[in-house]
């Protein structure tokens, strides 16, 4: 599990390598990854946008933004928690993934809180795992 904190909001992350989604024949290699989000802070708290970057073992990036995570735009009042699961599809057996969620207060006050970066890892061939 992958941790970072950011004003007082928690961010964990647990990726998954997933073989039934994936093919070596056509390098395709898929991960899902389950997100939560706890705020541990005095304030409430809404996630207004993501911005990912998604590195594969070649070094190609790519970056994604957008708004809210899987169709939401959270509120977190203090003590309250959000998890999600989404996935991400790599052409080679191993990446990495890091980002940020844009946060806005009740304030109207915008700031960023951090993803961990965290890594993509699948078993090779011969059962070994391929690690980042």
């Amino acid at each position: 599990m992958y941790r970072a904190v950011t004003r007082q909001i928690e961010v964990t992350v647990e990726p998954n390598f997933m073989p039934e989604r994936s093919s070596i024949d056509r390098r395709e290699f898929f991960w899902s990854y389950k997100i939560v989000i706890v705020n541990s802070g005095p304030e409430t708290v809404q996630l207004r946008t993501r911005h990912w970057i998604i590195t594969d073992a070649t070094g190609r990036r790519q970056e994604v933004r957008g708004e809210g995570v899987v169709g939401e735009q959270p509120v977190l009042a203090p003590g309250e928690r959000f998890e999600y699961t989404s996935g991400v599809p790599l052409p080679t057996a191993s990446g990495f993934m890091t980002g940020s969620y844009q946060m806005v207060t009740e304030a109207g006050e915008r700031f960023d809180i951090d993803v961990p970066t965290f890594s993509l890892d699948s078993p090779s061939p011969d059962g070994k795992r391929v690690l980042n």
